[in-house]
């Protein structure tokens, strides 16, 4: 509203430079810019990142599969990997030796990662792996997809606006560069008589 009413204040002002008069029109396109064309930016960058994180959805579900492992022995070292279904994102997972079966039918033996607290010679537990056995991470669900996509259109609409905000800055500080030179170009001429007595005799 301080836009329009500025616009409307230098309308027919006599006093009214061109600069003040561009300077309105730029905020009230930039006001226009960051209420409207931000949220479309926005909301397209997230509707595109949203049908390529289903896609990836439904290509992880369809090649990744949950397999039961058995443990053979245990290996020394705990390693801190990230477990999409935890909160705070960060787990203690323990590697092992397992043995387990892929998909394809072939008996697979190697060191893996487990989640068992205490894992002992013969535990079993759920192992995420390709068609071929080859240990792979847990397949990305589709609710974890919409919020990356919902924060990529949220991250979108806020660059926007701000590359708006900062090319209106620009503008203005060109404008006020001009103006400064005009009062520099206004004082030069008036300056030589500036607060003579009689100089406009």
């Amino acid at each position: 509203m301080r836009v329009i009413g500025g616009l409307w204040r230098w309308r027919h002002n006599p006093l009214r430079r061109t600069t003040d008069l561009v300077e309105c029109w730029v905020a009230l396109t930039a006001l226009l810019l960051i209420l409207v064309a931000a949220p479309v930016a926005g909301s397209l960058a997230g509707a595109a990142a949203q049908d390529a994180l289903q896609r990836s959805v439904r290509e992880q579900h369809r090649t990744r599969h949950l397999v039961r492992a058995t443990v053979v022995a245990r290996t020394t070292g705990e390693v801190p990997r990230p477990d999409p279904e935890i909160t705070s994102g960060r787990t203690v997972r323990i590697r092992v030796v397992a043995d387990w079966t892929a998909p394809d039918g072939t008996r697979r033996h190697g060191p893996v990662a487990t989640n068992l607290r205490k894992p002992h010679p013969g535990d079993r537990f759920a192992l995420w792996t390709d068609g071929h056995g080859r240990t792979v991470g847990r397949p990305l669900d589709s609710g974890t997809a919409t919020a990356h996509a919902v924060l990529a259109g949220l991250g979108t609409a806020m660059v926007a606006a701000a590359a708006v905000e900062s090319v209106r800055r620009l503008i203005l500080w060109r404008l006020v560069r001009r103006r400064y030179a005009r009062w520099g170009q206004a004082w030069d001429r008036a300056g030589p008589d500036w607060g003579r007595a009689g100089a406009d005799s």
